[in-house]
């Protein structure tokens, strides 16, 4: 008799757990869709644009940079001491090049725009929630969403790409830094393999997957935080900090997930 009274709780829980995701994902599709669709609302809300095109892309200059460099002076000094094994160390500026511009440098850079922005997104829409902002917007017959995520999911298309871009070129440098000055590589050899190496579609495919990294940490992050509210882990403070762990984990998760399907896509 017992057995059989614990049984339809434990459906009902596993129940719970299965619909739970569902319903995430049925409400962050809706809540894209009304967010792309207010992209294109008039009037356009070119400042507040403006204004995230600069926090997103603008003031993520330096730790791209950084990261890039880096990263381009470590794949030239593991590829030159692997390549250098079968007497193929010309080719170094080519597997530097193919390796940045086809996956670690839309990846790289989706990962690192979300742990300086995307976790900021989530934070300030998380205490605007908390404070009741977003309650006084929609009394005022604002609406919330074209408001506070259809200006920074237009940034974020915009900033991506451009990220990505910079994020390839410097990383190319910081491979040239290791393979050439530091060791020896002709810099004729290395830049012409890369020039012969990178065709046009091993850049589109790179942009492809920056505007889908950056739709995917606008939808996630502003999602997070603009539910915080409904968290039954935690309420007010802790709500905003989990609803921002929330935002960066699963941000980085789908871009690694998306990364995947669009190169199994595009190869």
């Amino acid at each position: 008799m017992l057995s059989a009274e614990k049984n339809p709780n434990l459906l009902a829980a596993i129940g719970r757990r299965t619909l739970e995701p569902v319903e995430q994902m049925g409400k962050m599709a809706i809540f894209l869709f009304w967010g792309t669709v207010h992209m294109f609302t008039l009037p356009l809300q070119w400042r507040k644009i403006i204004q995230q095109v600069y926090f997103i892309g603008a003031k993520s200059v330096f730790i791209i940079c950084l990261t890039s460099a880096f990263t381009g002076m470590v794949l030239g000094l593991q590829g030159y001491y692997t390549l250098v094994k079968f007497g193929s160390e010309g080719m170094l500026g080519a597997a530097v090049a193919l390796s940045l511009v086809r996956e670690m440098g839309p990846v790289l850079t989706g990962i690192m725009v979300v742990a300086r922005a995307g976790s900021a997104m989530a934070a300030e829409i998380g205490i605007m929630r908390i404070s009741e902002q977003i309650d006084a917007l929609e009394t005022m017959d604002i609406d919330p969403v074209r408001f506070l995520f259809s200006p920074r999911l237009a940034a974020a298309l915009i900033s991506f790409p451009l990220l990505t871009a910079l994020f390839d070129v410097v990383g190319i440098l910081g491979g040239y830094l290791t393979g050439s000055v530091l060791l020896g590589i002709n810099p004729g050899i290395y830049f012409g393999r890369v020039e012969s190496s990178v065709v046009m579609n091993d850049v589109a495919g790179g942009f492809y997957k920056a505007v889908c990294f950056a739709v995917l940490v606008a939808m996630v992050c502003c999602f997070m935080g603009f539910y915080t509210h409904l968290r039954r882990e935690g309420f007010g403070a802790k709500g905003v900090s989990l609803s921002t762990t929330s935002a960066v984990v699963t941000s980085c998760v789908l871009i690694l997930i998306a990364d995947y399907v669009l190169t199994s896509f595009f190869l």
